[in-house]
C-alpha cells in the first residue's frame, strides 16, 4: 500500500510540473471567427447614444469627486443602453500602463478583423469599448487609458486590416461601467468589447446613364 501511495504521489507531482510548464496564454485558445460572429450577428435596433457626448462626460464623471459616491459597486452605468447591444467580449493584453497591444493578442484582434468581414456583418457598424478594472490609478487615468487602448484597436483594424473607418467607432468607459459590477477589482473588468451599433444606412442606387438616341438612318 505503501509502494501505491508513493506512486500515485509521484504521478500527481509529475502531472503538476507538466501543467506548470505549459504557458499560461497557451492554456486558453484565441476566439474562432465564428465565435465572433455568433455574438455580434444579433442586433435589433440602435441605441439613442450620443459618442460625440458621451465621450467628456466620462471624463468628466471620473475626474469629479463626489462626496455621496456610492462606490464601484453600486455606481450607476454612464451608458446603460450599451447593455443592449450584442457584444464580444475579450482580454486583449497590453504593455502596463500603454495601449501598446502585445504580441500574444495579436491573432485575437486578426480573428476580430475577419469577422467583422464576415457577410452577415458587412452591412453594420460597430464600437469598441475600453474598460479598466478598479485598481490603485485614480478614475481619471483609467479613463484616459482605456480610451487610449480603444483607439488603438481601432487604428489596427481600420490600417492594418483595412476595414472601413466608417464602421468602427471607439470609446473608452475606465470605471465608468464595469463588465462585473458585483467585483470592481476582477480582471473581467478590464476586457474589451466589440458592440453592434447601427446598420449602415442603404446607399442610394446610382440611375444607369441613358442610351444615346439613335441617329436617323440617312436616306440613299
Amino acid at each position: 500500500m505503501r509502494a501505491a501511495g508513493l506512486t500515485l504521489q509521484s504521478i500527481g507531482f509529475a502531472l503538476a510540473l507538466a501543467l506548470a510548464a505549459v504557458p499560461v496564454g497557451a492554456q486558453t485558445a484565441p476566439p474562432t471567427r465564428d465565435d465572433i460572429v455568433a455574438k455580434l450577428n444579433h442586433f435589433e435596433t440602435a441605441p439613442d447614444l450620443d459618442l460625440a457626448a458621451l465621450k467628456p462626460q466620462v471624463m468628466e464623471r471620473a475626474k469629479t469627486r463626489i462626496k455621496n459616491d456610492p462606490g464601484p459597486v453600486n455606481r450607476p452605468l454612464i451608458a446603460p443602453d450599451l447593455a443592449s447591444l450584442p457584444a464580444f467580449n475579450t482580454p486583449i493584453q497590453f504593455d502596463d500602463d500603454t495601449p501598446i497591444i502585445q504580441p500574444s493578442s495579436y491573432q485575437t484582434v486578426g480573428r476580430i478583423a475577419d469577422a467583422l468581414v464576415h457577410a452577415s456583418l458587412l452591412p453594420y457598424t460597430f464600437l469598441i469599448v475600453g474598460h479598466v478594472e478598479s485598481n490603485s490609478k485614480t478614475r481619471e487615468a483609467n479613463a484616459i487609458l482605456s480610451q487610449r487602448r480603444a483607439d488603438a484597436i481601432r487604428d489596427v483594424l481600420v490600417n492594418t486590416f483595412k476595414i472601413s473607418a466608417k464602421r468602427i467607432q471607439s470609446i473608452g468607459l475606465g470605471e465608468e461601467q464595469f463588465l462585473d459590477r458585483a467585483r470592481p477589482t476582477s480582471a473581467a473588468n478590464g476586457q474589451m468589447q466589440i458592440l453592434t451599433l447601427a446598420k449602415l444606412p442603404d446607399e442610394p442606387a446610382v440611375p444607369k446613364p441613358a442610351a444615346p438616341a439613335k441617329k436617323p438612318a440617312k436616306k440613299r
